[in-house]
């Protein structure tokens, strides 16, 4: 009985290895079928992703009906000899393909010894471990050093030779012994042309791809676009991908009245387990979240702000709550959050005006200003570090590398401060007064709320101004906006005409518009762990819980 043949092969002939011939060398398709190459393409993706499950006779099948092989034959053989570590073999597989690539322009030649040097190393320390010292000596020698590859990588491989055991040699190389073998292979393979071999695993490649472009382009997607096993697309592949907006944070979870005055602010600790809320009523409030239920319940009142709390900042570890004031106030209060006890109260002179803080990533360090020209940088246990006299201050935020600050002043402008060097440098300039912002997490994009013209977004690096977001109300309130969603995606700001507004981070019109608060919303703060959460504050005394529609409410 005829067997099908083994789909061994998928390339064009020598002059075409860039993959944009016909099908060639050895593919031939039957009478009546034609593909173009981008059909072609697509069967060899399906046999490649047939055999990845397990279905190798099916593979085999679609192959031999369609005439084509999924690699090249020189490749497919010396795949199955790096494999097996028949580096004899591999290397005559090897010189095969180096004789299809020398005289493609698509090929680097410094790529071609790379591939030949990736090999001799692994057949080299395969050769060390298995006790062949004077084999290992040899490809050393003859084979590696005649390269002139990487000299410093063979002096290096050289040492290895006086390695008492294999353990030894493993973890001075950092080396995974033979199973390095499919690494060799993924080296190799990146620099072959797609037509001579395939990534591994293209097709589902390709499927992640598309999956995390419809999430990027979801008009509701916070959850993470990408999972990390490769295997596992998060919705299903059988139709484009739209998030309903039951999904999303615009459903009123949770109305909390315990507040006896504005609430001028909240935020989540950096693990999403809780929410801080600051007053008019001179407390902060600690609630705990509870994400399976959504709710939000009482923990702790944090007081004596003799002059209410205008904002609160977590540290990044989530250790420490800093809690300021409104303009008049000289005082600056850090909390212990594990004994939820007060750390210390600071405040170098009465005649300051703290109301804008922002934690270093360390935790231990942070920076704190106002509007009448106080701009401090302080240990955490309050010790001036040093400081910059002059800098009438609106909001602060610290950037990732540790020593740069942001800051909003009265002049319009964000300015970086280096407090390591005590240098500084414009980066935007605003018509109107910045009155408040916050950095996304990957430190590029900064979000503004404008006086008189609402939230604006600024790329940091190409200090470019990239959005202007549209609807909402702000006139000259302190509105605190936010980034959300799992790659902060989205934006939301809370609004002088009593609503959130939500916007896509791509568009300027908002995509949700929830109302339930009856006078100004402050702010609004996104849960940065348990994406379907968000919280707002507002001067009618009460903090909202927003989330998913609940299972019972039509």
């Amino acid at each position: 009985m005829h067997q099908p043949h083994q789909p061994v092969a998928n390339g064009a002939p020598p002059h075409h290895v860039n993959g944009d011939a016909p099908a060639s060398n050895g593919d031939v398709q039957p009478p009546g079928l034609r593909m173009s190459q981008t059909d072609q393409e697509i069967v060899r993706l399906i046999g490649q992703h047939l055999i990845s499950v397990g279905l190798e006779r099916s593979a085999a099948l679609l192959m031999e009906e369609s005439g084509l092989h999924l690699e090249h034959p020189a490749a497919a053989t010396f795949r199955q000899h790096v494999l097996a570590g028949d580096w004899v073999k591999a290397d005559h597989d090897l010189r095969a393909l180096h004789d299809l690539l020398r005289d493609s322009p698509h090929v680097d030649p410094h790529n071609l010894a790379e591939m030949k040097f990736v090999v001799l190393e692994q057949k080299y320390l395969e050769h060390l471990e298995a006790g062949r010292a004077l084999d290992a000596l040899h490809v050393l020698r003859n084979e590696l050093t005649p390269l002139q590859f990487d000299t410093a990588r063979v002096h290096r491989l050289s040492a290895l030779m006086m390695c008492a055991d294999p353990h030894e040699l493993r973890a001075r190389a950092a080396w995974a012994g033979g199973a390095a073998r499919a690494g060799v292979l993924a080296r190799v393979q990146a620099a072959l042309p797609p037509a001579l071999m395939m990534p591994p695993a293209r097709l589902r490649a390709l499927l992640a791809q598309a999956a995390a472009h419809q999430a990027a382009r979801c008009r509701f997607h916070a959850e993470p676009r990408a999972d990390p096993r490769p295997d596992h697309v998060p919705f299903t592949l059988l139709a484009d991908h739209h998030c309903s907006p039951d999904r999303f944070p615009i459903h009123s979870l949770q109305v909390l009245n315990e507040h006896c005055d504005e609430v001028w602010y909240c935020k989540w600790s950096p693990d999403g387990s809780k929410l801080a809320s600051g007053s008019k009523d001179n407390t902060v409030m600690i609630w705990d979240f509870d994400p399976a239920a959504k709710r939000l319940t009482f923990r702790k009142s944090l007081e004596g702000h003799s002059y209410g709390v205008s904002f609160v900042s977590w540290s990044p570890d989530g250790r420490y709550l800093l809690a300021a004031g409104p303009e008049d106030c000289p005082d600056l209060w850090i909390w212990n959050m594990q004994t939820e006890q007060l750390h210390l109260k600071m405040s170098h002179s009465q005649e300051d005006s703290l109301t804008a803080v922002a934690w270093h990533a360390t935790s231990d360090k942070f920076v704190c200003g106002g509007a009448r020209g106080q701009f401090y940088h302080c240990s955490l246990d309050g010790a001036l570090i040093n400081s910059w006299d002059g800098v009438r201050v609106n909001a602060l935020v610290c950037r990732s590398d540790g020593r740069t600050v942001l800051a909003a002043d009265t002049h319009h402008r964000v300015r970086a401060y280096d407090f390591t060097d005590l240098t500084d440098r414009n980066v935007i300039q605003e018509e109107h007064a910045v009155m408040a912002m916050t950095l996304n997490a990957a430190d590029t994009l900064l979000l503004l709320n404008v006086a008189n013209q609402g939230v604006h977004l600024w790329d940091i690096r190409a200090r470019a101004l990239v959005r202007r977001f549209r609807g909402l109300s702000q006139g000259h309130f302190t509105i605190h906006a936010c980034f959300g969603g799992a790659h902060h995606d989205f934006v939301a700001s809370g609004s002088e005409d009593n609503k959130v507004y939500i916007w896509h981070i791509n568009g300027e019109e908002p995509i949700a518009v929830i109302s339930g608060h009856t006078r100004c919303v402050n702010a609004v703060a996104w849960n940065p762990a348990h994406h379907d959460a968000l919280a707002s504050a507002a001067d009618d005394y009460s903090l909202r819980l927003w989330g998913p529609r609940p299972p019972n409410h039509s």
